[in-house]
């Protein structure tokens, strides 16, 4: 794969997906230094970022959404 890309509308759900993805390897990280040394901090890390997920999951089905029913210009 290359390390390439292909620029994105931010209205494009390829930027949603990615921005899901970067999200994904925080909370990964974010275990891995919790498991490793637990504090309260990086619980409230997790939960911001698990908040944001949320969020982009709205914003997901709205592209997909979008994409089924495109709206003329």
């Amino acid at each position: 794969m290359s390390g390439y890309s292909y620029a994105t509308r931010e209205t494009d759900p390829v930027h949603t997906v990615r921005t899901i993805g970067r999200l994904a390897q925080m909370i990964l990280e974010l275990r891995d230094e919790y498991v490793t040394r637990p504090r309260p901090d990086l619980l409230v890390q997790i939960d911001q970022r698990l908040t944001d997920l949320v969020g982009l999951q709205e914003d997901l089905r709205a592209r997909m959404a979008e994409q089924q029913h495109p709206t003329s210009q």
